[in-house]
């Protein structure tokens, strides 16, 4: 097992795409006097050191909603978190997802719901249930059709389709290449001719700006990715930015509507890129970003796009460089 599918006491390590961000307002072009930079916060509560975790905007309540991962109990989470702007706040529903990492979300806006699959727990194995979270509670949904089960997929909301799109991850026999579509009432996989090869851990974000979800890296057998891909609600589009990141599948990806930007902070490879690094995506290339302030490095942190602040907001991950209590609770925000 490679590095970037790091093992911690028998559980893999996780995820690199997390919460992506649904549906988000018009895309506002940040003037040239304002440079965004990162904000560490200060809440007095906040969820507990973890990685693997799901994160999404939920644009019916104005908060950002995190789901599970993999915590310092060396096992599975299960709870429901959400962020107003200022603070944490756990949430109690009566009913919810089973505990679980590497699970994919994204806000449906059609629905106004999130909606939740996959992941893995140790004691379930590889999961392909599909879940929606209004505000208050948790309800399982039972489409006839749906992915296969599996851990670490991809998805964004596609706005102009009104679907969640869903790429890849792995589960079953090996790394997957299917491309899903979730309508808000059933799944429906998609024959694009053209697609990404199959990878796990890409990060993947709905571009407003230009109507298409872009899919960044990812991991397969023989190492990172580094490849740019676009999808127009009926086909993928490999992109040749003459600049990108470089290749690595632990990083993490919203949508920055502020700016008119994916936003994308990452740790490359920790043996040739340690160092966290923030680039942004166009439409057309990438721009490596120098904030004034950064999070330190870090793999498999969960991002999503508060467009309630305007920001994008950090939370957790992996910290290599301190194996004593590598996972992080500390919570940033971009803009």
């Amino acid at each position: 097992m490679k590095v970037s599918r790091i093992v911690i006491t028998g559980a893999a390590a996780v995820l690199a795409a997390g919460g992506v961000l649904g549906m988000v307002p018009a895309a506002v072009q940040a003037s040239s006097a304002s440079v965004p930079t990162w904000t560490q916060q200060a809440p007095a509560v906040h969820p507990s050191a973890r990685i693997a975790q799901a994160m999404a905007y939920d644009a019916a309540t104005g908060t950002v909603v995190l789901f599970g991962g993999f915590g310092r109990c060396n096992c599975a989470l299960g709870d429901t978190w959400t962020w107003d702007g200022t603070t944490w706040t756990k949430q109690a529903p009566a009913v919810h997802p089973p505990a679980r990492w590497g699970a994919a979300m994204a806000y449906d806006a059609a629905t106004g719901t999130v909606v939740l699959f996959g992941g893995h727990n140790s004691r379930r194995g590889d999961l392909g249930d599909t879940w929606t979270w209004d505000g208050t509670t948790w309800t399982k949904q039972h489409p006839a059709v749906h992915p296969s089960a599996r851990y670490y997929p991809a998805m964004a909301y596609d706005a102009a389709t009104s679907t969640a799109v869903l790429f890849g991850g792995s589960g079953g026999h090996g790394d997957l290449a299917d491309t899903w579509t979730w309508d808000g009432t059933t799944w429906t996989k998609q024959q694009p001719a053209v697609h990404p090869p199959a990878r796990v851990l890409a990060m993947m974000a709905y571009d407003a700006a230009t109507g298409t979800a872009v899919l960044f890296g990812g991991d397969v057998p023989s190492g990172q990715l580094g490849d740019t891909w676009t999808w127009d609600g009926a086909t993928w589009t490999k992109q040749h930015p003459a600049v990108h990141p470089p290749a690595q599948d632990l990083a993490a990806m919203a949508y920055d509507a502020a700016t008119g930007t994916a936003v994308l902070f990452g740790l490359g490879h920790i043996r040739t890129h340690p160092a966290a690094a923030t680039w942004t995506w166009d439409g057309t290339t990438w721009t490596k970003q120098a904030p004034a302030t950064s999070p330190p490095a870090r793999a498999e942190g969960a991002m999503a796009y508060d467009a309630a602040t305007s920001t994008a907001v950090l939370f957790g991950g992996y910290d290599f460089t301190n194996p004593a209590h590598p996972d992080l609770s500390d919570t940033w925000t971009w803009g």
